[in-house]
């Protein structure tokens, strides 16, 4: 039938590009009038619906975790094997869910939760410093991870056990809710993530690119200027155009795993060569922190102060987190065909919460071991310099500094790629209409949105708008993105009773749903006039 031939969404195309380009000439054009009006409107959301965020992010964490304890964690995402081991998996995902800015805040994070604690803890105490490694284990561990993991579950059911079509928000809003996927609220959704994608991978980009050439110009001494920055953003951007046209089988994939051992060869070598003794008790005690104090930190709301702390980090990190829910939805569901509902939660929630926990941990703990022997004032540092020398001065502090820097901005430069590889893959997928379960986007479209992607970041860095005022408005999308989860939650909990409500639990693994389309296909025409006993 033609409506089920895959075809490129143009006219979504279109006006994502105009949007993206008026959004990008106010950001630039009326930066302070653009900064007022989107921290007003922050401060609004984040004070009227904070806690509500911290309740939802919570039971998120609590329904994923019932999932996979459950029958209905046996349920398999198609049919057929894996299509790629289980580490190049979980190397994948955590590269589309991870922007490279991560080996930034990796090294950098705790300098600001030590002069601005959580939990009413006293500024640049002791205790405010070991709070610091905690509470970047909370904003990137478990809870965090749940969330992408809930909305994966929801997406890969709907595209591999149900076999509806479209890897998109738009798609799987129209089979949970009827809506037309090619109607103005399939077309605002889809042109909401759009949006939102680009402007949160332009913050990654351009993060990365300061942080690469303030390090770059520490090994080289080229000057740290936008040409410098321009050249890493189009040598990146190379990189993954290459890598998309290839296709996930041979570029991604193979981009990912050199990702994924390098950012655990980097951490491991600097344990080894460090003082490892320290930062090992700086770890076990972290996670014992974290473990002690994770229902206070997931609820902490401050209501006898302002509550500055809780909105600019807790609430805004879940926000940031939810944001990219619905692209690391549409590529973990390209990616886990054939895996059991548990094998993806206990994945996304454990496999990547022990990598960030690993990397920041290692980095973070020798980083305060600097500060803490007079070697390095990281948060003078980061205030005075920027949190990029910050970075640079760390690295540089270990023996064979400069070897350690360069493999961390090797490391650097290819999670960049390998992450805007996977955001072009799902914001191709959003723009091809009627996409199916084994079928990819087009790689010219594919090709179309790495160009994009690498383009207008240029075009922000080169005018100078505020990353800032960009941040924020990226993060109040996560507002109608976390209604549009409730509503898959709800979608998908019908599904699952209607499915596999009477399936016995050891029958669930080797039982497939009959679809409504396979339902539809098996029902027997009938010769017209034919009368049925009764009818009269």
């Amino acid at each position: 039938m033609m409506s089920n031939v895959k075809k490129k969404d143009v006219p979504l195309i279109s006006i994502s590009l105009v949007a993206i380009l008026f959004i990008a000439a106010a950001l630039s054009l009326f930066p302070q009038q653009s900064a007022d009006a989107a921290n007003a409107i922050y401060t609004f959301v984040t004070r009227t619906l904070g806690s509500a965020v911290q309740v939802l992010v919570l039971l998120a964490m609590g329904l994923v975790i019932y999932l996979a304890t459950s029958k209905y964690g046996n349920i398999r995402l198609g049919e057929g094997k894996p299509e790629y081991s289980t580490l190049s998996w979980l190397f994948m995902f955590i590269c589309a869910g991870l922007g490279s800015s991560t080996l930034y805040w990796g090294v950098a994070e705790w300098a600001y939760y030590y002069q601005t604690p959580g939990l009413n803890i006293a500024p640049r105490s002791q205790q405010a410093l070991e709070f610091s490694v905690p509470y970047s284990f909370f904003h990137w561990g478990i809870s965090a991870w749940a969330t992408y993991t809930l909305a994966s579950l929801i997406m890969a059911y709907h595209f591999h056990v149900r076999k509806n079509k479209g890897l998109s928000l738009s798609g799987i809003i129209a089979a949970i809710t009827g809506v037309r996927p090619q109607g103005p609220w399939g077309k605002l959704v889809d042109l909401m993530f759009l949006i939102a994608t680009v402007g949160a991978l332009t913050i990654s980009l351009v993060v990365t690119a300061a942080t690469f050439t303030r390090g770059l110009s520490a090994l080289t001494g080229l000057p740290d200027n936008f040409t410098v920055q321009a050249f890493v953003i189009l040598l990146s951007g190379g990189i993954f155009c290459l890598s998309s046209w290839i296709g996930i089988n041979n570029g991604l994939q193979r981009l990912s795993k050199m990702v994924g051992w390098g950012a655990f060869l980097l951490p491991l070598l600097v344990l080894i060569v460090g003082p490892t003794e320290f930062i090992t008790n700086s770890i076990i005690n972290a996670i014992g922190l974290t473990t002690q104090n994770f229902l206070q930190m997931s609820l902490f709301t401050d209501p006898l102060g302002d509550g500055s702390f809780t909105r600019n980090w807790t609430v805004f990190y879940w926000l940031w987190w939810i944001s990219y829910t619905p692209g690391v939805a549409m590529f973990v569901t390209r990616v886990s065909r054939g895996r059991k509902i548990k094998e993806v939660i206990w994945g996304l929630i454990l496999g990547s919460t022990v990598g960030c926990w690993f990397f920041f941990g290692v980095m973070e703990s020798y980083a305060i071991h600097q500060f803490i022997n007079g070697v390095i004032n990281v948060p003078q540092v980061l205030e005075t310099l920027g949190g990029e020398t910050a970075v640079q001065q760390v690295l540089m502090s270990l023996p064979a500094g400069k070897l350690f820097l360069a493999a961390y901005l090797g490391v650097m430069i290819i999670f960049l790629a390998s992450h805007m590889d996977a955001v072009a893959y799902t914001m191709a997928a959003t723009s091809t209409r009627n996409l199916q379960e084994g079928d990819d986007p087009d790689r010219w479209l594919r090709l179309f949105w790495c160009v994009v992607i690498t383009l207008i970041p240029l075009s922000i860095l080169f005018t100078g708008a505020s990353l800032e005022t960009m941040k924020t408005t990226v993060v109040l999308t996560a507002l109608p993105f976390l209604v549009i989860l409730l509503v898959k939650v709800g979608g998908f909990i019908r599904w699952l009773k209607q499915d596999y409500a009477d399936i016995p639990a050891h029958q669930v693994e080797h039982y497939l749903p009959q679809t409504p389309v396979e339902a539809l296909e098996k029902t027997p025409v009938l010769p017209a006039g034919t009368v049925f006993k009764g009818d009269n």
